[in-house]
């Protein structure tokens, strides 16, 4: 069977390790030093493949101020620049999937304009045999499957870094709304690489985008063949929105935002490991705890983790009475159960709806009644792998991947 010997690689840990090893192992030969003198040199210092030369220039730093194309008023959304914050009460009473009008934008920079009658996707590399060019109508011709999965930056959560070390990390200060869920309707990526005559020896995929940065990342081919691997073209039934993609973009669920990229403009297969700036210098883990991983600057992101939200507005003002609060929770296993703490008390679980897609989130609920004052609720999910939000999440430079347990704060009068 073709790939079986890189089906492991979609674990996280297996992934960065053999990824590093590799990197190692080539640059060795090459630089015409034994691998263990190399493996020396990495070690004494940190900073060996800057100086040899061997790491991409990191993407430009900041935000664009261009605006995005949908309408984005306070009352839907926070506003970072060109990136939009869903607001969580606006998902009260809603149904499984967030509207398309609703959903989270990331941008690393303006929402480029594209003509499906100009646009291209092209599939080329060493990793295939028969390199092809879709046109926009060659890729709806193709057949089609739609899934429920969510997207979600890897910054979710970034804010949370200050409140529990008293500075702030690097990049946009999201709070929990960097995350939506809807029905992707696409091909799946295994078609098209199939008809591109992937051939076994494939060790990774780079999707690439055609916005300004051409934000690309590389995958393993284990990922890029999954069933719900897909080139997608229809957001919630609809031609997916600028915003979001358009004409094509890749969705690669339970793996962080980035690598779902937008705006796609080209797919690189290939039979050597394949690095970017988005997996050496960005969308890696920094700080004390992490060490270097050559050539990345730290642990390479890849799986999400488990996270919940209250369908409530931050710091809101209600008025006392009981109340049925609302939330979803979500990870790339399903949600196993759901628990909930007031003011420091003891955890209660919290009703579980239907549906549970694992890939996706659950909504629950529970009674509160609320009495004057200042309150805290605490929200902790758990999936079915058996992971729980944490108290604390160890600190990195970027702010990515923050799950720990918050206060959502709430004044009664």
């Amino acid at each position: 069977m073709p790939h079986r010997l890189e089906r492991d690689l979609v674990d996280p840990q297996t992934y960065r390790l053999v990824r590093t090893d590799e990197y190692l192992w080539r640059e060795a030969r090459a630089l015409g030093v034994s691998r263990r003198r190399l493996l020396g040199l990495a070690a004494a210092s940190a900073g060996l493949a800057a100086g040899l030369g061997l790491r991409p220039s990191r993407a430009a730093a900041g935000e664009a101020a261009s605006p995005v194309v949908k309408a984005a008023p306070p009352e839907l959304f926070n506003r970072y620049g060109s990136n939009l914050e869903m607001r969580w009460e606006q998902m009260y009473g809603r149904g499984y999937v967030v509207p398309n009008g609703l959903f989270f934008v990331r941008n690393h920079t303006k929402t480029p304009q594209i003509e499906a009658g100009t646009w291209t996707l092209t599939v080329d590399g060493s990793g295939v045999s028969k390199p092809l060019t879709l046109t926009y109508n060659d890729l709806l011709k193709l057949p089609s499957v739609s899934v429920v999965r969510y997207v979600e930056c890897a910054g979710n959560g970034r804010s949370f870094f200050e409140q529990a070390y008293g500075k702030r990390a690097q990049g946009t200060q999201w709070k929990l709304g960097a995350v939506g869920v809807a029905e992707w309707t696409g091909v799946r990526l295994s078609e098209i690489l199939d008809r591109a005559g992937v051939k076994p020896t494939a060790r990774d995929v780079m999707p690439a985008g055609l916005d300004d940065l051409k934000v690309r990342r590389p995958m393993p081919i284990a990922k890029a063949m999954a069933d719900d691997t897909l080139v997608v073209y229809a957001m919630n039934g609809e031609t997916l929105p600028p915003d979001h993609g358009f004409p094509a973009r890749l969705l690669a669920p339970g793996w962080i935002g980035v690598q779902n990229v937008k705006w796609l403009g080209r797919i690189e297969v290939s039979d050597e490991p394949l690095f970017s700036p988005w997996n050496t210098d960005s969308y890696v883990l920094i700080g004390p705890d992490y060490q270097a991983q050559p050539p990345s600057k730290g642990p390479v992101l890849t799986s999400q983790n488990v996270k919940s939200a209250l369908e409530f507005a931050w710091d809101a003002r209600v008025p006392a009475g009981r109340y049925v609060l609302t939330g979803r929770a979500w990870a790339p296993a399903r949600i196993a159960k759901v628990e909930v703490s007031v003011d420091g008390g003891p955890w209660q679980i919290a009703s579980l709806g239907e549906p549970n897609i694992a890939g996706a989130w659950v909504r629950f609920r529970f009674d509160w009644d609320a009495r004057p004052g200042r309150h805290a609720i605490r929200l902790r999910a758990t999936d079915e792998a058996g992971n729980t939000q944490p108290e604390r999440v160890p600190w990195n430079d970027q702010g990515y991947l923050y799950n720990g347990v918050v206060e959502h704060p709430i004044t009664v009068t």
